[in-house]
Formats: structure tokens, C-alpha cells, sequence
């Protein structure tokens, strides 16, 4: 497994930004005048693009109404929202680690390219990631277009990818684009439904990350 390109998902991976999400999502709907979705079901579309997210969370919904709910949930998310959206313990020094040892990085999110950036420039981790793709730039996962550009980009194949996340749908992406995938369950989906998309392995913490990739080097 000679890995040359580490791609990680955002939200759940690296940040712990759930919890911002989920409240987001629900005061979208409550402006709307809907029944907010359950915090269950809030949570299980993370990581779609955020229309296919609403499209699932409000199937019956119109085009205009699907629009303006998207508006509403941007406006708490993107600043409205104090839900603390933090960067979990060690993702910088992981993320600094890894760039130490030559790999490339990449991030591919159901995030817009609006609310990637900010995020990016505010955890000051904007100049180390040599690539970055949004559900707004391509296909939403699982689909493996956001992969498949990166790599194209970055002149890399599938066989030295690794894409690392925390839902079925990262995994179902990066087998969809011949990448290897990495599984992490503190974010979320559990350990159960991760496994069953047979990642390389599934980490309960992200500091185990580095000791993972330090096997891998040792082998």
C-alpha cells in the first residue's frame, strides 16, 4: 500500500462540527414552518452535498421550497448558529505530521466551497492541503467525482489514494473511484455501519491515525 495522496473528509473527520449542523438543519426547518427532521435523521445526512441532504430530508418539497430551506439552513450555519464548531484534538498535528513525511493532502466535503474556505482560513490550515473539492463542484457522494478530480489533479492513481472518513458514503465513494478507504467512527456513523463497507480498518480515535499510518510505514 504505497500511499502517496491522503484525502480526508471534513465534517466528523476533522472537524467536530455535528452538533452545528444538526441545530442548523433543524432551525431551517422550523423556519419553514416544518416539523424539524430528528436529530437522527439530521445527522444521517452528513456528508451529502446540502441539496441532496435537503432533498432526502423533505422529499416532497418543490424546487422553491428546497431553495429557501438550503438559504435558511447557510444563514445558521455560516453564522447565526453559536454552536461551537471545533477542530478535534490533533487534527492540526496530524494533518502537519503527514505533510512532514512527503504525503499529499487533500480534502473532499459535502461542504460548499462557501463554507469550506472560511473554515480553512480560520483554522489556519488553508496552505496545507494541496487539493480540495466541494458537493458544489461535483458530484455529491457517494459518487466518486470529487476523488476523481483530485487525483486527476494531483497526477495520482487509485492504487496510492487513500480516502479517510467517517460515513458509509466516504467509503461507498472512494470504492466507487478505486481508492483504498480508512474508516474512523468517532465522528458519525458507527463502527457497525462503517465496517460494512469493509474499510482497511475503522479507528475509534484520531490520534490512532499517526499510529496507523506509522504501521503502514514500518511494513
Amino acid at each position: 500500500m504505497g500511499f502517496k495522496l491522503i484525502v480526508f473528509d471534513w465534517d466528523g473527520t476533522l472537524m467536530d462540527s455535528e452538533a452545528r449542523i444538526v441545530a442548523s438543519i433543524r432551525a431551517a426547518f422550523a423556519d419553514m414552518g416544518k416539523q424539524p427532521p430528528s436529530r437522527e435523521a439530521a445527522r444521517d445526512v452528513i456528508g451529502f452535498s446540502l441539496t441532496d441532504a435537503m432533498a432526502r430530508l423533505w422529499p416532497g418539497a418543490d424546487d422553491t421550497q428546497r431553495s429557501r430551506v438550503a438559504e435558511r439552513y447557510r444563514f445558521y450555519n455560516h453564522g447565526a448558529d453559536e454552536t461551537p464548531s471545533i477542530l478535534f484534538p490533533g487534527a492540526r498535528e496530524l494533518v502537519d505530521w503527514l505533510l512532514q513525511r512527503d504525503y499529499l493532502l487533500a480534502v473532499a466535503t459535502g461542504k460548499s466551497r462557501r463554507g469550506l474556505d472560511p473554515i480553512l482560513g480560520d483554522t489556519g490550515l488553508a496552505d496545507r492541503f494541496h487539493a480540495t473539492r466541494c458537493a458544489d463542484e461535483a458530484c455529491s457522494k457517494p459518487h466518486p467525482e470529487m476523488l476523481l478530480q483530485i487525483m486527476d489533479e494531483l497526477g495520482v492513481t487509485g492504487a496510492e489514494t487513500l480516502m479517510v472518513g467517517d460515513t458509509e458514503y466516504d467509503m461507498q465513494m472512494a470504492r466507487n473511484a478505486g481508492t483504498c478507504a480508512l474508516a474512523v467512527c468517532y465522528g458519525v456513523h458507527e463502527r457497525e455501519r462503517l465496517l460494512a463497507q469493509r474499510p482497511l480498518d475503522c479507528l475509534e480515535t484520531l490520534p490512532e491515525l499517526r499510529s496507523w499510518f506509522e504501521r503502514l510505514e514500518a511494513v
